[in-house]
Order: structure tokens, then sequence, then C-alpha cells
């Protein structure tokens, strides 16, 4: 089966019939119709087997990952989603394995809202890449500058559990058989994240600044205070834990994932103190809960943590995941 057959058979039917679609799969670019008053956002996500996932992962859980990871971005941004592309290097045109991975993409994109308009495809170690689009409204959209001093440092859902979720994989020889419900959770926590697009709609009116975690709130924390001139202090103990997480590890290593284990893609967000009731006062019919973990402070103070209002550390770059720090080899 060459390119343009792998391509008509496994991803043409996620193309929906929509008018904002005026050129899809098949031709040289796509060309989409952007409604009036609207501005159009754009990410980019990739996946690297070895890097991401381990080699033998299931192609569905690797292509509900890649979608979950790429559809938040645009969660971050208040935007809702429009259109995406997908590039896929493959060792092989493996049938079974595409037809897993076409299904279960499907199925992601059709539950977000979001529709295949292009791509393309070529030999050579397994990557997956996904450029999403979305939807603001004009001049609007959350962004990782406007953090003010005074504004209450957020998070959405629980933290931690694709960081336990992962280390259930790296070490299977010490998991009990067959694993417990909550060790089931976490590890759909790393492969199925959930993109947190009704809470980034829900909070654009609201919060000064917003960024996905993706690679640990620290660190990605960290870029809202760089982007912002700002610092900020988080108190470990108001930190989210999720019961499958305590369950599964100690308070300490829980927390610790919490603030470095990345990739739990919930977002972070700040809120200025006096528009906080009024947003919690939306949350009665929303299925996910929002959590105040600190405030932002001045710059100079930097990023301090804290442990029951004891200070703990101090440093103007959080932890968490690098991949060109030096000794990332995963």
């Amino acid at each position: 089966m060459d390119e343009f057959a792998l391509i008509r058979h496994y991803f043409s039917s996620l193309t929906d019939n929509d008018a904002s679609i005026v050129v899809g799969i098949g031709d040289d670019c796509a060309q989409v119709r952007v409604p009036p008053d609207m501005d159009l956002v754009l990410s980019i996500d990739t996946l690297v087997e070895g890097t991401h996932f381990l080699a033998g992962t299931d192609p569905a859980h690797i292509a509900s990952r890649l979608m979950g990871a790429a559809v938040s971005d645009l969660a971050a941004m208040g935007a809702q989603p429009a259109w995406f592309t997908l590039a896929l290097t493959l060792p092989r045109a493996d049938e079974a394995w595409l037809a897993a991975f076409a299904a279960a993409l499907g199925h992601c994109a059709r539950r977000f809202g979001i529709r295949l308009v292009g791509g393309d495809t070529t030999r050579g170690p397994l990557t997956l890449s996904v450029q999403v689009q979305g939807l603001v409204p004009a001049g609007r959209g959350l962004h990782r500058r406007g953090a003010a001093v005074g504004d209450l440092v957020c998070v959405s859902g629980t933290l931690g559990d694709s960081r336990a979720g992962l280390d259930i994989q790296l070490r299977p020889e010490v998991q009990p058989d067959p694993l417990p419900a909550s060790s089931q959770v976490l590890l759909q926590r790393f492969f199925a994240p959930e993109p947190r697009l009704s809470t980034g709609l829900l909070i654009a009116d609201y919060a000064s600044s917003c960024i996905d975690i993706s690679d640990g709130l620290l660190a990605d924390l960290g870029h809202i205070l760089r982007a912002s001139d700002v610092g900020a202090r988080i108190e470990r103990r108001q930190l989210p834990l999720s019961k499958a997480l305590r369950a599964y590890t100690d308070i300490e290593q829980a927390r610790d994932w919490a603030l470095s284990g990345g990739e739990d893609f919930e977002l972070c967000f700040t809120v200025p103190a006096a528009r906080w009731d009024a947003l919690c006062a939306q949350l009665e019919l929303h299925g996910v809960p929002l959590c105040c973990v600190g405030e932002i402070l001045p710059a100079s103070a930097g990023l301090r943590l804290e442990d029951g209002g004891v200070q703990l550390a101090e440093s103007t770059q959080g932890g968490g995941y690098n991949h060109f720090a030096q000794g990332d080899d995963a």
C-alpha cells in the first residue's frame, strides 16, 4: 500500500462534511473558512517512540495520547477546536496497527469536535505529529502573559496521575496482577489525557493567564511567571491529589509528582482574587474541580515552594521535563 492509498483508506473518513472545510484531504493544502470576528489559533505536538511512549504501546493508546495532548493546547487558549492535520513517520505500513490507530484517532476527534483536513506520511522511526487549529473571539484568548501580583494561582482537576501511570509501566515487575482499579485509572490518565476544553471556555472571562500542564506544574507555571514578569508561591498541601494516586504511593511522592511529574494536561491559570468567588459560582454544573494552590508575587520573589506556610525552596525556574536538558534520555 503506497502513501496515498494509505491516507485514503485509513484517514479520509475522518473528514466530516463541514461547510468550514473548503478543501480537505487530497490536495496540496487544506483550505478552511474562518468565521468572521474570530481569530485562528494553532499549535503542534509530536510524540516519538521511546521518548513519549514505550515501544510496543497499543496504537489506540498512542492515538488518544496524541490527540489529548495536542487539543489541550487549544483548551489553554480558551479556544474551540476546529481542524487538525496529521503527520506520520512509520517504520512500515502495518495495516493492523494503522486500523487501530485510525479508529482511536477518529473517536477522539469526534469527541473533541475537531476535523482532519490533511497531513503527510513517510518511512522512518515511529513519530507522530498533530497540528491543531482552533477559534477564539477576535482579540481575545488566554495567554501566558497577564498574571499580576495578588492573583491566585489555580489548577484544574488533579495532578501527578500521569506520572504514576508512567511509573506503573516502567516497573511492571512490582505491580500486582491483576492491577487494582486505582492503578487502571492512573494508566488511563497517562494514555488518554482529557483536554480541559470546557474549563478553558469557562475561565476565559475570569483568568488573567493560562497554560496547560505538560512539563510539570512548577515548570509550566515558570513560563507564566517569565511571560508576565512576576513571581509566585505554591503551597504543597493545597495540591489536588486523586484517590487513585494516594492509593498508589505515599503522600510525599504524590506531591512531588504533582509538582514536577508532567503530562497531566490540566490547566494552570491565574485569577484576580476579586474574581475568584464569581468564578466559583459558575462551577456548580461544571464537572471539573478547580483549586487554588498559591498566589502571584513580585518578580523579585522568584518561585517559592511552601509546606504549611514554611518556605521549602526558591527558584526562578521550576523543575520539569526538558527535552534538551543535559542528561535527558527519555
